[in-house]
């Protein structure tokens, strides 16, 4: 092979990294913005590329994920899996979709295999708290014939709170509400709450518990520390309207905030749906 070949192939090797990883930033900036059917296209055709490149498949997972079909997430996440094997998100987030498809075909083969891409997430990445939260609520929710395990799941919560207080006491609320152990979950939250954490998803997460509990008090206390974090997160809007309509109070102003969120806001899986909003809307005329 002559330099100037070897050279040549080089040189096309480089563009086609270069493209797939703009292809890649593409496709998560279309996510971002919700765009998810945009993000699958991007995706797709810069896999007819460059087929091996995993951040590609990796948004290929999350965005599949969002659009609900979770069949194409877990082809996606298996792939990304193979090409990197070492990587904690791609694991994790294979295991989420493996959850989703599991439940939607209520296969047990494929709920087994939640636990183990949560296992590895948790090895290669000890010191991530959302790994380990995924694991524990798995652990923690899952019946024991597909590796349930209450044990496990303290031993999660454990190994959290060593991490991190805060997100401790959300882990142990979490595990606490999956028991229907309401009023020990609530103290857990409200301890959150006290804690103070520097996560937006964290006082997002209390925010949601408190709404199923229908405690004003503590979803406006959620809402207040969270703006300190990011006071333009849409889902401040959401749970601020959430309050007001438990409270009989500013009925007008919930309904603009809701209205606007169902108008502005794209459907998310760690979002409170529209259609959760919609619900909210209908109790302020009764």
């Amino acid at each position: 092979m002559t330099f100037r070949l070897l050279f040549v192939l080089v040189l096309l090797k480089t563009s086609s990294g270069l493209a797939a990883t703009g292809a890649a930033d593409t496709a998560r900036a279309e996510f971002e913005t919700g765009n998810y059917s945009a993000a699958v296209k991007t995706v797709t055709a810069a896999l007819s590329q460059t087929p091996e490149d995993a951040s590609l498949h990796f948004w290929g997972l999350r965005s599949y994920y969002e659009l609900r079909d979770y069949g194409s997430a877990v082809t996606h996440g298996e792939r990304a899996v193979k090409l990197e094997p070492h990587n904690a998100e791609y694991n994790r987030w294979l295991g989420r979709a493996y959850g989703a498809r599991a439940e939607e075909s209520r296969s047990f083969f494929i709920a087994r295999k939640v636990k183990q891409a949560f296992e590895a997430a948790v090895h290669l990445a000890p010191m991530s708290i959302a790994a380990r939260r995924d694991l524990m609520q798995y652990l923690a929710e899952a019946p024991w014939i597909v590796g349930g395990d209450k044990t496990g799941a303290r031993e999660q919560i454990e190994a959290i709170s060593k991490i991190d207080a805060a997100e401790g006491h959300l882990a142990r609320g979490a595990y606490l509400a999956a028991d229907k152990k309401w009023q020990e979950a609530e103290q857990e939250y409200s301890a959150a709450l006290d804690a103070r954490p520097n996560q937006i998803e964290s006082y997002m997460e209390v925010a949601g518990f408190f709404e199923d509990r229908k405690n004003a008090h503590e979803i406006q206390r959620a809402v207040d520390a969270a703006k300190h974090i990011d006071p333009k997160d849409p889902r401040l809007d959401y749970y601020t309207a959430v309050g007001l309509i438990l409270r009989r109070n500013e009925l007008p102003t919930a309904e603009k905030l809701l209205r606007s969120y169902v108008a502005t806001v794209p459907q998310r899986s760690n979002y409170p749906s529209h259609r959760a909003a919609e619900q909210w809307l209908s109790r302020i005329g009764r």
